[in-house]
């Protein structure tokens, strides 16, 4: 079916159907343009969020200088000169989060509604599923990019207090409009995660799930563990590999299959990694294992601290052990 090749299929539930799917070139059919060109419109700006994440640098010069001369006028008017425009980019972020998460909502809605099982719809509409595989790769990005800068939260809490300060002395803050308490409380929040886009995702789609009772949750958690599954076989298999014309489509395969997991780790009852699972747990940490080490420690450390269940009592020790 166009894009979608079905390599091979499996009867064994625990590994799920197994599918080449061509994230490289999947177009819309006519009946997936209407959701397509909404999540398009979201999609289109994500590059730029995280050039601007990549070179955020934060002002933690200044604001170490304000604090260290809390009587020089100039160096107080200094730091909240550089921290304003800043808050303004995490304003910014913030509020692509909820339009990310919108997104993926309709995704969601689409890839998951009846009378077609997750398998068919995977077949059926091959560029929303890319849509979906492109969201959990901004995600893991997004999240790697925010934890190694530390400088994100030090600006936003200098910010905060600031604020309040001025507010108390009844000082005019050019700014606050900007960002108004109850914002600030919500971005406080979204900024304390560690991964703050992923836990966007995973509360969206629990939320699809609570609000879809019509809508079986293996829909939805079914839909999650066959994306793993594609994303497992076409890094296992060289003649599917081989096939990729880009070789930066290699790790968005690796992060897509990661997020995925993720994703049906927080939205699955009993997760991921549990031995009823539809995902084939070894097999997709092996396929992150036999990578260049450098280039898929971030995944694996998503694996380790940004899942639910992994430290259940019903996770094999094997797979524990391959995560260590």
């Amino acid at each position: 079916m166009g894009n979608l090749l079905k390599v091979l299929t499996c009867t064994d539930l625990e590994q799920g159907p197994n599918f080449f799917l061509d994230f490289e070139n999947a177009q819309p059919t006519e009946s997936e343009k209407d959701i397509y060109n909404q999540v398009n419109v979201v999609l289109k700006d994500a590059e730029g969020i995280l050039e601007d994440l990549q070179s955020y640098r934060g002002a933690g010069h200044e604001i170490r200088e304000a604090i260290q001369h809390p009587t020089d006028e100039r160096l107080q008017e200094k730091a909240w000169g550089a921290v304003v425009p800043l808050v303004g980019k995490l304003k910014k972020f913030y509020e692509f989060s909820q339009r990310l998460e919108a997104a993926l909502r309709g995704l969601l809605g689409a890839l998951t509604s009846t009378p077609y099982s997750p398998t068919q719809h995977l077949e059926r509409e091959q560029a929303l599923a890319k849509q979906f595989a492109e969201i959990l790769h901004f995600t893991l990005r997004f999240d790697e990019l925010k934890m190694t800068n530390p400088a994100i939260q030090n600006d936003f809490s200098y910010y905060r207090r600031t604020l309040s300060r001025m507010r108390i002395n009844n000082v005019p803050a050019e700014g606050e409009n900007e960002v108004n308490n109850e914002l600030a409380n919500r971005m406080s929040l979204f900024y304390a995660e560690a991964t703050p886009m992923l836990k966007t995702l995973s509360d969206a789609t629990t939320k699809f799930v609570s609000e879809n009772k019509n809508l079986p949750i293996e829909n939805t958690t079914d839909c999650l563990s066959t994306m793993a599954s594609v994303c497992r076989v076409m890094l296992e298999t060289p003649e599917y590999r081989s096939r990729f014309t880009n070789e930066e489509t290699v790790s968005f395969c690796l992060r897509v299959m990661v997020g995925v997991i993720i994703l049906y780790d927080h939205v699955h009852p009993v997760g991921a990694f549990a031995k009823t699972s539809k995902i084939d747990m070894k097999g997709c940490i092996k396929v992150l294992k036999d990578q260049p080490p450098n280039s898929v420690e971030g995944l694996l450390n998503a694996l380790r601290y940004t899942t639910k269940h992994l430290n259940d009592e019903t996770t094999s020790k094997q797979i524990k052990s391959m995560l260590q």
